[in-house]
C-alpha cells in the first residue's frame, strides 16, 4: 500500500526490469544489477518473475486504487503483480 504517485513511478521501474529479466544472459543479469544493486532482486527477477512472464508482452504490475490517506488525503493505491499464483489463504476466503 503505497500513494498512487509512488506507486505509478514503481510500476515505470519495475516493468522495464521484468522485460529485461525475460532473457536471461550475463549482460541483462549485470544491467539488472546496476540498476537494484540487490543480488537477491537479480535472483528473484531471473529466476521466478522473467520464467513467469516469458510469454506476455508488458503490463506486468496492476494498480488498484484503495481511497485516500486519513491525515493528508493523499490517493492510495495497492501494487500487485498480475498473473501471481494463488495462495492458500486466498482459496479457503473464497
Amino acid at each position: 500500500k503505497t500513494t498512487l504517485p509512488k506507486a505509478k513511478e514503481l510500476r515505470r521501474v519495475a516493468e522495464p526490469l521484468i522485460t529485461l529479466a525475460k532473457e536471461d544472459s550475463v549482460a541483462n543479469r549485470r544491467l539488472a544489477f546496476d540498476r537494484t544493486r540487490s543480488k537477491e532482486a537479480v535472483g528473484k527477477l531471473f529466476n521466478d518473475l522473467g520464467k513467469r512472464y516469458a510469454t506476455r508482452q508488458g503490463g506486468y504490475l496492476r494498480i488498484l486504487k484503495c481511497g485516500f490517506r486519513a491525515g493528508d488525503n493523499a490517493p492510495m493505491a495497492y501494487v500487485e503483480l498480475v498473473d501471481r499464483p494463488v495462495t492458500g489463504e486466498v482459496e479457503a476466503a473464497e
